[in-house]
């Protein structure tokens, strides 16, 4: 068995930020298996924090930057 850490699965619609309830963008994996996700808001507002005790993030913001000027 390695120490190797699985692959991220892409975040859904039915992920939702643990702070808010908004659509998650940003998976934190923690030591011991554990995992937090957060909106776009959420994400930068604990950042700095969470970059120090994460093991993994996994970051979709990208995906936001069309969805401001789309129309219907």
């Amino acid at each position: 068995m390695s120490g190797a850490i699985a692959p991220t699965r892409p975040l859904t619609a039915l992920d939702l930020c643990d702070r808010c309830g908004a659509p998650a963008y940003v998976r934190v994996v923690l030591p011991g298996s554990g995992e937090l996700l957060f909106c776009a808001h959420h994400n930068r507002k604990h950042a700095e924090a969470l970059a120090k005790i994460a093991i993994e993030i996994h970051d979709e913001t990208g995906r936001l930057a069309g969805k401001a000027g789309e129309s219907s």
